[in-house]
Order: C-alpha cells, then sequence, then structure tokens
C-alpha cells in the first residue's frame, strides 16, 4: 500500500510523471465511487511488522521508564523521595530518538514512527518537568505550600511543557512526522494554560478557575483549529504531507472545542433533560455541518459521547428504560452509517450553497486537477 505523500515523493525523484499520479490517483476515486479529498487518508500502518515494532517499543520504553526510575531512587534524583525522576524520562527520550533514526528516517515506519514521537517528546517533559521540580524544591523548600506552591508548580509545569515543545520542533526539522506539529500545539496550549493556572492560583474559587480554564481550553482549541486549517488550505487536493498534518491538528483540537463547549453549557453531567438533550442534538447537528463544510470527521467523533448521553437519558424519560442505550446505539450508529454512504453528496450540496469566498478556503470537492507542490510546510 503506497501512500499520498509517497507517490509525491516518486514524482519528485522522476519516477513516475505527476500526470501518472494524478491518473491513478483519479483511478482509485472512480473504484471507491468517491473523491480521494473526502476519504482523509492519513499513514497509520504500512504492514504487520509496523505493529511489531510498535509493541516491541513500548515494551523497551516501559523497561527504561523503570530501570530509570530505580535509579533515581538510588542516586536520590526523585521528587519528595517517591516522585518521578528525571533519569527514566531522559532514557525514555535518548531511546526514543535513537530509534526514530532507523525506523523513522530510514524504514519510514508509520506507526513506530507516531510511537517514537510521542515517547520522544512525553520523555523530554517528564525528564525536564522532573528536573524544574527538583530545582524548584532544591531552592525554595517548605514555601512550595499554599498558593504559592500552586503557581510555582504551575510554572514548573510550563517550563516542562516548553522544553516540550521544543523537543517536538527539533523532532519535526529531523523527521518531519506529521503528528509531530499537532504535539508541538498541545504543548504550546499547555504553557499558555499553565500560565494562566499560575497567575489565578489563589485569587478565585476554584469554579471559577474551572470555568476559565475551560474558556483557556476553548480559545486554544479554536487558535489549534484555525492552524489546522492553514495546513489544509495549503493543500486542497489533500495529496501531500501537509494534509497529515492538518489530520492530526484537527483531531487535537476537536476534543478542546467540544469539551470545553458542553462542560460550559453544563450538557456533561450525565442527567440530561429533554431540553438539554435537544440542544446536544442541535450542537451535534451544527458540528455535523462544520464537519461536512471542511471535511473533517474529527469534530463528530468527538463530540459522539456527549450526544450519546443526552438521547439515551431522552430515551429514558420517554419510558424506554430497558431499550435505551440499544435504541441510542441504533439511532447514532445508523445516522453516522448514513452519512458515510453519502458523505460526498451531502458535502456537495452544503458547499455548493456557501460563498464563493468561503468555498474556495475549503477543500476541492472533485479531487487532483493538477501535479500538487511536493513542499510540506503550508504557505505563507
Amino acid at each position: 500500500m503506497y501512500s499520498q505523500q509517497e507517490l509525491d515523493d516518486a514524482v519528485a525523484a522522476g519516477a513516475i510523471t505527476s500526470q501518472s499520479a494524478n491518473a491513478l490517483r483519479a483511478f482509485v476515486a472512480s473504484q471507491r465511487s468517491s473523491s480521494l479529498v473526502d476519504e482523509e487518508h492519513f499513514r497509520l500502518i504500512t504492514g504487520f511488522n509496523d505493529i511489531f515494532v510498535a509493541v516491541a517499543g513500548g515494551i523497551l520504553f516501559f523497561a527504561l521508564g523503570w530501570i530509570g526510575q530505580w535509579l533515581g531512587d538510588q542516586s536520590g534524583l526523585v521528587l519528595e523521595g517517591n516522585g518521578p525522576s528525571p533519569l527514566a524520562g531522559g532514557m525514555i527520550a535518548a531511546s526514543a530518538w535513537g530509534l526514530a533514526l532507523y525506523f523513522t528516517a530510514k524504514r519510514r515506519m508509520a506507526l513506530p514512527s507516531i510511537l517514537f514521537l510521542l515517547a520522544f517528546v512525553i520523555g523530554t517533559f517528564w525528564a525536564a518537568g522532573s528536573a524544574y521540580a527538583l530545582i524548584a524544591d532544591a531552592m525554595l523548600g517548605d514555601r512550595l505550600t499554599g498558593n504559592t506552591g500552586e503557581r510555582i508548580l504551575a510554572l514548573v509545569g510550563a517550563l516542562g511543557a516548553a522544553t516540550a515543545a521544543v523537543a517536538a520542533f527539533i523532532h519535526w526539522k529531523r523527521f518531519r512526522v506529521p503528528i509531530t506539529v499537532a504535539v508541538g500545539a498541545v504543548a504550546v496550549a499547555g504553557i499558555i494554560g499553565m500560565i494562566v493556572a499560575a497567575a489565578l492560583a489563589g485569587n478565585v474559587s476554584d469554579a471559577a478557575m474551572m470555568n476559565i480554564m475551560l474558556v483557556t481550553a476553548l480559545v486554544l482549541g479554536i487558535a489549534i483549529f484555525a492552524f489546522a486549517m492553514k495546513w489544509d488550505a495549503s493543500d486542497p487536493a489533500r495529496v501531500t504531507r501537509r494534509s497529515d498534518v492538518a489530520f492530526w491538528l484537527h483531531l487535537a483540537a476537536a476534543p478542546m472545542i467540544v469539551h470545553s463547549v458542553f462542560t460550559l453549557l453544563g450538557l456533561n453531567d450525565g442527567n440530561a433533560t429533554v431540553g438539554e438533550g435537544l440542544l446536544v442534538i442541535a450542537l451535534y447537528v451544527a458540528l455535523g455541518l462544520a464537519a461536512l463544510a471542511i471535511d473533517r470527521r474529527a469534530l463528530l467523533v468527538s463530540a459522539l459521547a456527549y450526544v450519546l448521553i443526552a438521547l439515551s437519558e431522552m430515551f429514558k424519560e420517554f419510558g424506554a428504560v430497558e431499550l435505551n442505550i440499544a435504541l441510542t446505539a441504533l439511532v447514532i450508529g445508523s445516522a453516522l452509517l448514513l452519512l458515510s454512504a453519502f458523505w460526498h453528496q451531502a458535502r456537495t450540496k452544503l458547499v455548493t450553497a456557501l460563498p464563493a469566498g468561503m468555498q474556495a478556503r475549503l477543500p476541492d470537492l472533485h479531487g487532483v486537477t493538477a501535479a500538487p507542490a511536493i513542499s510540506p510546510e503550508p504557505a505563507a
């Protein structure tokens, strides 16, 4: 199985012409009776060896983390006697980088590349955050209590997230794994969230703090969504790595937006009234229209849990107590399958009804018409 990016690489290397690559894409689209634009292709598994290497890598990281933590315990490099040790995170990050040099740079394996990127960034955050915490503990000691302690810990978290963001940037410059940009964006969001938490610690009530953090997450989610749309706009035919980058950015932004909106509206307490249930459904329909317009399903998947709970409670209100879960699954499953079957037709009707200026910013309706640019980064 060949990815879109590998076809572009073959064109760039002169192995095939751009016309041949586009003809192949058009043929595959005709075989599937669907535009390739609407398929949301991204590389996850290139073969079972991806799973094999990913499982082996996960076992190795577990072992290195355990050994690193034990070494930290023995040397005293742990927080508060039994907390996380920077040695564990450092060993995981170093091994992840070394593995990526072979499995990502040379073998170009999809799933292991994602795993090793996540291990590198999380390991870096673990090592840096625990190291900063150890330094803060050594310098401040007993003052790490109360509101002051909360502020210091939030700032330590922000510094750890900043180090993770730098690590993601370095990894991107070296390996160009598409999920890296989304991981870096989440790290930057973590920096901002931690700074906001540090600024508010002790100054507002817990309830107010929760609402402010939810609003912050919503704003950051919208910012990541806008960033994702920039990557999407740079590849409207969705045939290069830029589309993969946008996919992961949308996947990161969707839960931040959806969870914040539904929580701020009080719709996730698990006890939805009929009115709240109708509101959840209305919001889900609105999200569905947005997902159709931008041709990304992440919004629908992120909001799925909320609409399932709301519908289940509504069926219970109407007396279908024993079958409420089954009826909910039947309605939602059938609706989503129907939408998937007619996704392209529904999207065509929706997009053609939008203003021309807005249509120009959305993914193409009919796929490749010309040879795509090879650059993996969006146009300015």
